[in-house]
């Protein structure tokens, strides 16, 4: 049995709600937040990046794994807002939680299915035998342009999966990539904001690939959707994920626990993550789980999950994804949002 011994995820507390946004920009707020089916967004701390942000996380997972964490034999960050253009993300996480240095540490990057990357990579290497644990995290401080559709939905937080052998929660029973040249999105060297091909992002790159990838993934496991308890999809707006699961043939009821972007927006590579985290919060033993993430450029990996006693064991011991949602927000007006999403300093 190979699958997640320990989880956890860490959101900011700062939010900023969709009206302020469109205050600022003369914008309709009610047809956006109709349109995108989010109401507001969680905005990192002046001292929040997608280290911080996957350090917390990954504390959580070592916490509910209670394992010693020099036997975590691989760190994978995966996230398209790494503080550092080389320096890697994971250095500073494995001497902030006491891990290594004997251990493989990449920084993975593929738009917003980088922490699926991740972890699928976390996944093989325990299944391979090539080590007992591995780690595997999807963080992201997202941009937005401002005055830009993405201003609304771009926001931050991740999730992080140690992946192993004993004591395993959920069990990954297969798995699925679907890949092709779908440039959808895109933000070239240098450049602060991504920029996106508009409409076009939705059948030809988002639906193709979610459906691509969950349709093979459910002829590869002989599974039909009815079997499944939950499913969770790539957020980037509310609409998206919905429809996504429509057109495989999933319930709304399946995909509740797991569709938190209304509170949270699009964390990027920490949406799936953050949602299947949602899900471990709520799962009972036998549950059968459907994941399916997906990155601009484009791809898709696909995940079934079952989840298994021991979830009891360890759900409680580290704070859960929707406490961190609806509890201790602080609200930031414009002018706070940009100093806040931006660094600018006082002095500058």
């Amino acid at each position: 049995m190979v699958g997640i011994v320990g989880y956890g995820a860490y959101l900011p507390r700062y939010r900023i709600k969709a009206e302020t946004i469109a205050r600022q920009w003369g914008a309709d707020a009610e047809a956006i937040k109709r349109g995108l089916q989010l109401t507001e967004k969680t905005v990192p701390g002046q001292d929040e990046d997608t280290i911080t942000i996957s350090v917390e996380a990954a504390r959580g997972a070592i916490q509910r794994a209670q394992i010693d964490p020099q036997e975590i034999g691989a760190v994978y960050i995966g996230s398209e807002s790494h503080p550092y253009a080389v320096k890697p993300s994971g250095t500073v996480l494995i001497d902030a939680l006491g891990i290594g240095p004997h251990v493989h540490v990449a920084t993975n990057e593929f738009a917003c299915k980088a922490g699926s990357e991740a972890m699928y990579v976390a996944y093989s290497h325990v299944k391979s035998g090539e080590m007992k644990y591995a780690l595997g995290i999807g963080a992201d401080t997202s941009q937005g342009a401002p005055g830009d559709a993405l201003e609304y939905s771009a926001s931050a937080g991740g999730a992080a999966f140690i992946m192993g052998t004993e004591r395993v929660a959920a069990e990954i029973l297969f798995t699925h990539s679907y890949t092709s040249d779908t440039p959808d999105f895109w933000r070239r060297e240098g450049e602060f904001y991504p920029r996106h091909a508009g409409r076009f992002t939705g059948d030809p790159a988002y639906f193709k690939h979610i459906v691509g990838a969950g349709q093979a993934l459910l002829e590869k496991s002989k599974l039909a959707p009815k079997d499944f308890t939950h499913a969770v999809f790539h957020m980037p707006n509310g609409k998206f994920p919905q429809e996504a699961g429509r057109r495989l043939g999933f319930t709304k009821q399946q995909l509740e626990f797991g569709w938190i972007v209304p509170l949270m927006g699009n964390t990027y590579s920490g949406s799936s993550p953050t949602g299947l985290a949602a899900i471990l919060d709520v799962a009972n033993p036998g549950d059968l789980i459907f994941m399916v993430s997906f990155g601009s450029g484009a791809g898709s990996d696909g995940f079934v999950y079952r989840v298994t006693e021991e979830i009891k064991a360890i759900k409680d011991r580290a704070p859960k994804v929707r406490s961190m949602l609806d509890n201790g927000k602080i609200y930031l007006d414009y002018g706070q949002y940009t100093k806040h999403r931006h660094k600018i300093k006082l002095n500058e």
